[in-house]
């Protein structure tokens, strides 16, 4: 089996100290040397200093660097667990790569990982998954765990938040193959397979005003920092200056919370239906809703008719809709294509291992299904 990059730098420093060019004392070239030296990134650097380090050959000394602990006397070398494990086993390893993402239902999600792994498995690599649920903390653990276990690149749905992660960056700095889904950075140069929300939205919207509605509200989760919330609320707005309208600002609720991976077990729904029956008192006027999520829209109609009124007297738009058991669409919806999208994704970062150049976004096309 072909070793990991990180391995390759752990033998060259073990051959350096059996052959009597490292001794015990000297200091091992640091992680961003390594990297320098090796053209790789130091998140690799790191995990074989980290690696020798537990094998007890180099010690590490915060602030000064690493150094040589102890000699390797000939036929005593470290064992090579990989390898030993690609023995045991009788495997045939592909090479990996990971696949990071808060959550995924049959709304979206479900489609975009069945295209990603058929696509891995047509590249010859193995696709492992990891779920966050909206943690930045089991973000961060996926990432590290994946790097870890020796990934050759990453896939991710960055969690809604406030603040980018700083393990994500520092691979994208360390220009490890990363490429994001359903997502991108702003600012931050990194390879982005998504939607045209704002496009998305702004349909949405139009289809709303095209059927002679004017008062028109936005829901959404916290849109901070989230590029495709941030884009559908920018789409929304924009469709009312296209058609000269007025937009009402308090008609945008942004503050739900309930329908965030993070709060999967549901107890934030209560409050997130009290915020939008206290909407609902305060606007009756408002008959037309642009929901910015699936669940969100779902949770909208629980609401109305928990209040005594009708659905009729409503529309109802989303993105993501499921269908009904005669299978024909909840909502008027936007659906994404999340075949194309998986697909795109594990192209751009094989790409990336190759060498190619990519480009920094790659938008994919969507369809508006207008419910009957």
């Amino acid at each position: 089996m072909e070793a990991h990059l990180y391995e390759q730098l752990y033998w060259h420093i073990v051959h350096e100290i059996k052959e009597g060019k490292l001794k015990v004392g000297d200091r091992v070239s640091s992680e961003k040397e390594l990297a320098e030296q090796f053209g790789v990134s130091r998140i690799t650097s790191k995990k074989a200093l980290e690696k020798l380090a537990e094998e007890g050959l180099v010690k590490r000394i915060q602030g000064k660097g690493s150094f040589v602990a102890q000699p390797v006397a000939v036929g005593q070398e470290p064992m090579r667990h990989s390898e030993e494990r690609a023995i045991l086993t009788n495997v045939k390893t592909r090479p990996l790569i990971g696949f990071i993402i808060s959550n995924f239902s049959d709304e979206f999600g479900l489609q975009l990982l069945r295209a990603m792994e058929r696509q891995s498995a047509a590249h010859n690599y193995d696709l492992i998954i990891k779920r966050t649920w909206g943690s930045r903390a089991e973000e961060e653990r996926a990432i590290q765990l994946f790097v870890s276990l020796g990934i050759k690149g990453l896939i991710v749905t960055p969690i809604h938040g406030e603040h980018y992660n700083a393990d994500l960056l520092r691979l994208v700095l360390d220009k490890f193959p990363v490429v994001l889904v359903d997502r991108y950075l702003r600012g931050i140069p990194v390879c982005s397979v998504y939607t045209d929300n704002k496009k998305a939205a702004k349909d949405l919207t139009l289809h709303l005003i095209g059927r002679g509605h004017k008062e028109i509200a936005f829901l959404s989760p916290p849109v901070e920092n989230t590029s495709t919330l941030e884009d559908r609320l920018l789409g929304y707005t924009l469709a009312f200056t296209q058609e000269g309208l007025k937009l009402h600002l308090p008609y945008c609720l942004t503050s739900l919370k309930g329908i965030l991976p993070i709060n999967h077990n549901g107890t934030a729904n209560d409050s997130d239906k009290l915020a939008l029956q206290g909407f609902l008192e305060q606007y009756p006027e408002v008959k037309a809703f642009v929901a910015s999520e699936f669940l969100v829209a779902t949770l909208l109609t629980q609401v109305i008719d928990e209040m005594g009124k009708s659905l009729d007297d409503y529309d109802i738009v989303c993105f993501d809709s499921l269908n009904d058991h005669l299978g024909k669409p909840i909502f008027t919806h936007i659906q994404q294509d999340e075949k194309r999208m998986g697909e795109g994704a594990v192209d751009l970062l094989v790409s990336q291992l190759i060498g190619e150049a990519v480009p920094e976004q790659r938008i994919i096309e969507h369809r508006m299904i207008v419910r009957a």
